[in-house]
């Protein structure tokens, strides 16, 4: 089992920034990536970035640029530093990791980011 703690939402004005993390506690030996989904209402969860144990990062296109993902040493935290936001990038924010074996996805609870424009 592995749990997952969102941190870092709130309320911001077009242009600003916001740091998101997730903390990740449990067997943490069979996780190979972590990453970071958002759902805005009435849309279907999107892929926003991810991280590999490997250190290999994916973006989403409308993100490139403005998003950062990272990860402490240790890789139990996940770090999302989202700059030069935009309406569009309100949602709630959702931690995910994937297990290798047995095949399984973990989320959090999920932090609301709201911008302002």
């Amino acid at each position: 089992q592995v749990r997952l703690v969102e941190s870092g939402g709130g309320l911001v004005q077009s242009g600003g920034s916001l740091r998101l993390s997730c903390a990740a506690s449990g067997s943490m030996s069979t996780i190979n990536a972590m990453g970071w989904y958002r759902q805005a209402p009435g849309k279907q969860r999107e892929l926003v970035t991810r991280i590999t144990s490997g250190g290999s990062t994916t973006y989403a296109d409308s993100v490139k640029g403005r998003f950062t993902i990272s990860r402490d040493n240790a890789g139990n935290v996940v770090h999302l530093q989202m700059n030069s936001l935009k309406p569009e990038d309100t949602a709630v924010y959702y931690c995910k990791a994937e297990s290798t074996w047995p095949p399984y996805a973990y989320w959090g609870q999920g932090t609301q980011v709201t911008v302002s424009s």
